[in-house]
């Protein structure tokens, strides 16, 4: 090894793969098992909805609270999450979140009462803002600067496919179940089996974090320098120089200190102005309504005709088209940049939102669509999911794990998860109440927000394409 100082690596398309990259992608990848139980414990309610509703008895607006009140765990979990991180490390927190994960499936499984279940719902959502908010964070820690968008993808990738493995383990139980939701399975509803089965994964996600190393920017903040060395050597380019890396690190921090909540505070309007960007995209993600399409799918299409089965098969399929878009957005996001895909998305999502308001404006007939519209319903809520799914869904997570300055990225990160949740909880909380005062209007409502993110995108959102973290701000 020579003395002489080493260049930055190039970034962007020019730059050489990381001798380690298939480590690079394993430790990415068990990151993201968190956004896998994330999509996981977020759908699989879909297929218990309708045996809740009956077992306990409770009409819509009690119904929505209990499939809503999750979000309420997941906005506390990603609002503490980053400080919890930044005390005890990412790693740490991780196993926090799998063990919440693994107590929630348990007791969502075997409640005592409608109560019961609400609070382990709670716990469950704790867990779900925890890794909403350390797997891109860690993500970003550990990857190289010129493959971090793909990475960061992975973390939507995992939240597409649980969401889908959960549609088909709802769909395979229903079918042991003999179509019935309440259909008794050694012992147990259907739908109990459906909300225990997480268990699997969440203990999977423990183990795994075992495997993997801690962040080398939380070791270089707790003193282990050449640990960090260790891990930095695992993920970079050889060409790297791993003490000219760690002083560019340290440099950063020596001008930051442990983010807190203050440090976001801005002249005017509360928070700094990067801070309501992070906010406004999570909250646009949220807005458009896309997990009504997760939570209430199967309930959606039986309201209008649908048989339970082929309201469940459809819920399936609409999952496997959201996997699609996120693959299209992981070969994409470092090619074109993050702003190009938002702005798509935007524009495919509002005109399949109007197609949507436009189908379910017609009466039904025998409590049924009519073809035409029925099946324009049906075409647009999966052309719906496909532009959410390749824009949007991966671009935010990126978005948020890059673009705050690193004195303020935990902190920020979290006040940013919060607000998405806070307006999934909105959402999930009013849709059954609006689609019964008028399905069509509901839709008109979600149009109209996938419209408005579009000048949002163009004034506010900068591109971070290619830049390092030390880069922003």
């Amino acid at each position: 090894m020579t003395s002489t100082a080493k260049l930055p690596p190039p970034t962007g398309d020019r730059a050489p793969h990381p001798e380690h990259l298939s480590h690079v992608v394993f430790i990415t990848a068990a990151a993201a098992m968190g956004g896998f139980l994330f999509g996981y414990d977020s759908s699989v309610i879909n297929g218990a909805v309708e045996a809740i509703r009956s077992r306990y008895d409770i009409g819509s607006a009690a119904l929505a609270q209990v499939i809503a009140v999750a979000l309420i765990g997941c906005a506390i979990g990603a609002a503490t999450a980053g400080r919890i991180a930044d005390r005890i490390g990412r790693i740490r927190c991780m196993r926090i979140s799998a063990a919440l994960f693994t107590i929630s499936a348990v007791g969502s499984a075997l409640p005592f009462d409608i109560y019961d279940l609400a609070v382990w719902r709670i716990v469950g959502g704790f867990a779900i803002g925890m890794a909403s908010v350390i797997g891109p964070a860690y993500i970003a820690e550990v990857s190289p600067a010129a493959y971090r968008g793909r990475l960061g993808s992975f973390q939507q990738a995992a939240i597409v496919v649980g969401i889908a493995l959960s549609q088909l383990v709802n769909f395979g139980i229903l079918r042991l179940a003999d179509g019935d939701q309440r259909g008794r399975l050694l012992g147990l509803e259907a739908w109990q089996w459906m909300l225990g089965v997480m268990i699997v994964p969440a203990l999977l996600y423990g183990m795994l974090t075992l495997a993997i190393p801690e962040s080398p920017r939380y070791l270089i903040s707790v003193g282990r320098t050449q640990r960090a060395k260790e891990v930095l050597a695992e993920v970079e380019n050889k060409e790297v120089d791993l003490d000219a890396r760690v002083a560019e690190i340290e440099q950063a921090m020596r001008r930051e200190h442990k983010s807190a909540f203050r440090d976001l505070r801005g002249s005017r309007f509360y928070f700094l102005p990067i801070v309501w960007v992070g906010i406004g995209l999570s909250m646009f993600q949220q807005l458009v309504g896309i997990n009504v399409a997760f939570y209430y799918s199967a309930t959606l299409w039986q309201s209008v005709g649908v048989d339970p089965s082929s309201s469940f098969f459809y819920s399936f399929t609409t999952s496997i088209v959201n996997i699609v878009g996120t693959v299209i957005a992981m070969v994409l996001v470092d090619r074109a940049g993050r702003r190009p895909l938002a702005l798509i998305g935007s524009a495919g999502m509002a005109l399949a939102l109007a197609c949507e308001a436009w189908a379910f404006s017609a009466p039904l007939v025998n409590g049924e669509l009519p073809a035409a519209q029925g099946a324009v319903a049906l075409v647009a809520a999966h052309v719906f999911v496909l532009f959410f799914a390749l824009s949007w869904g991966v671009v935010v997570w990126v978005f948020l794990g890059e673009m705050f300055p690193n004195r303020i990225r935990a902190a920020a990160l979290g006040v940013a998860a919060a607000a998405q949740w806070i307006a999934n909880w909105a959402i999930t909380a009013s849709f059954p109440s609006l689609s019964d005062w008028n399905l069509s209007g509901t839709y008109v409502i979600y149009t109209c927000f996938a419209v408005l993110s579009i000048p949002f995108v163009l004034v506010f959102v900068k591109e971070t394409k290619g830049r390092t973290l030390e880069e922003m701000g």
